[in-house]
């Protein structure tokens, strides 16, 4: 019996996942004391994921994924296990039910803690967070000053500056974007069990601990299509601008492409043909980390904590990224949207700025030309600039042409790995293509042959764009 407890930040679920596992003898999982094990531990993965945080980029979704199954293949296979918080989008459950099905288990149930967005407001406005140990407590439910915990040795509590009333509805706005498809996705095979969550928290225990039960004996009853479209209506869509309705004509791109596939260099030389700005998400966390921008420093509080920053500070920086003057004639934006949620969360920004996409471009590279191009990449560490050994090698090797640094090639750069990531990246990026060709902004371009070829087709790509 392997049973997955989700809902919002603030519904309760480490406190029940807890008492459930001790209660029921399952083996509980975090992905958040997961992966700060992992960093603390300075496992393989930790050490990746932390070069990664080093380097001011985000940690990508498969060093996760990889933690996670590291980690079930080390669990006792005799023993059931408790997801806490995960899966906590489609991808990953389609990632958990892949790998499940490998290893001869299933995912019985997924039980939805469901808390109104005012309560859970009310709830994180109140929450406070041992700097340490990062175990949570609350102001009114569990009053303490300093943490009661003898290894902490007393640490005072603080409050997170993500758990403010103005932060909260931002994070909720994400996350009920990313858990409508979720839901649907469990619901269509009757593992969705919806629980009220704003009853007494012992009242809340009780009711899972007879679901459970009720899992283990299958009586349990699964959500209805209705009470599952309930929490989908939480999500709210937003419509893209028609032609013709943006404020000011712009030339406004998108750059899709997997790693590998050139994009980061097709961005830069089509920006410099059509005088737009370049706008890499890459670049853009790096920026608000060095000069300490708001957005900046709230990332930096979950690398701190050793946690994966959250899509509503993505999504943020580049919100902020495209409102500012420069990019008034147009921009290329590189490296985000990078799943469907993002996708819908830009379609909110261009909406909400009065302006309108003129089109998507797919750099279209197959998965062995990619496989062989990540294996000759070379890196700077001081400036990551990148390079190639045979598309792109320094004037002299190992060694960086523009700043002088050393070369190396990435962890994550080697054949096996590569195709880890590729594996990630269709799962990913396939629902996104979908949403685009859907709206009529997709146009694929062959990203293979000479880097001045591709140049070229991009280029008459995003031209037939501005003349449209």
């Amino acid at each position: 019996m392997n049973i997955a407890l989700i809902g919002p930040s603030g519904v309760g679920k480490g406190t029940h996942a807890d008492e459930l596992g001790a209660k029921f003898d399952l083996l509980h999982v975090s992905t958040g004391d997961l992966f700060r094990e992992n960093l603390e531990k300075r496992t393989a993965l930790g050490i990746l994921a932390r070069k990664y945080m080093n380097q001011g980029e985000l940690v990508p979704d498969e060093v996760v994924d990889a933690m996670i199954e590291e980690w079930l293949r080390k669990a006792d296979p005799e023993k059931s296990i408790l997801f806490d918080g995960f899966p906590s989008t489609t991808y990953q459950a389609k990632f958990l039910d892949e790998l499940f099905k490998e290893m001869g288990r299933n995912l019985d149930a997924v039980i939805y803690l469901k808390v109104s967005d005012e309560e859970i407001v009310k709830r994180l406005s109140g929450r406070l967070t041992c700097r340490l140990c990062q175990a949570p407590f609350h102001k009114v439910y569990a009053p303490f000053l300093t943490c009661p915990y003898n290894k902490c040795q007393g640490e005072h509590l603080y409050q997170r500056a993500d758990d403010t009333p103005e932060m909260v509805p931002v994070r909720l706005k994400v996350f009920h974007r990313v858990t409508g498809p979720l839901v649907n996705y469990y619901q269509k095979t009757d593992r969705l069990i919806i629980v009220n969550g704003e009853d007494e928290i012992d009242q809340v225990y009780q009711v899972i601990v007879d679901l459970v039960e009720a899992v283990h004996r299958q009586e349990a009853r699964p959500a209805t299509r209705e009470e599952t479209e309930q929490i989908q209506a939480l999500k709210g869509v937003t419509v893209a601008l028609a032609p013709g309705q943006a404020v000011h004509p712009s030339l406004d791109i998108v750059l899709l492409g997997g790693p590998g596939s050139g994009k980061g260099t097709q961005a830069e030389r089509l920006c410099k043909q059509l005088k737009l700005q370049h706008i890499a998400t890459g670049d853009l966390f790096r920026e608000n980390l060095k000069n300490e921008t708001e957005l900046g420093r709230l990332a930096k509080t979950y690398m701190d904590r050793g946690e994966l920053v959250p899509d509503n500070v993505t999504e943020g920086m580049v919100r902020e990224r495209l409102s500012r003057p420069d990019t008034r004639d147009g921009f290329i934006l590189d490296g985000f949207p990078r799943t469907l949620p993002q996708a819908e969360a830009l379609t909110e920004m261009m909406t909400d700025m009065q302006r309108r996409l003129a089109g998507v471009l797919y750099i279209k590279v197959s998965d062995e030309e990619i496989v062989s191009r990540l294996s000759g990449r070379l890196i700077c560490r001081n400036c990551q600039t990148p390079y190639h050994l045979k598309f792109k090698p320094p004037a002299k090797e190992g060694v960086c042409d523009l700043c002088g640094g050393e070369l190396y090639q990435r962890d994550d750069d080697n054949p096996e790995t590569v195709r880890t990531r590729l594996k990630t990246y269709h799962r990913q990026t396939s629902p996104l293509i979908d949403y685009y060709q859907e709206a009529g902004l997709l146009v694929e371009v062959d990203g293979e042959g000479d880097v001045s070829e591709v140049t070229e087709r991009v280029l008459t790509a995003a031209q037939s764009l501005q003349e449209a």
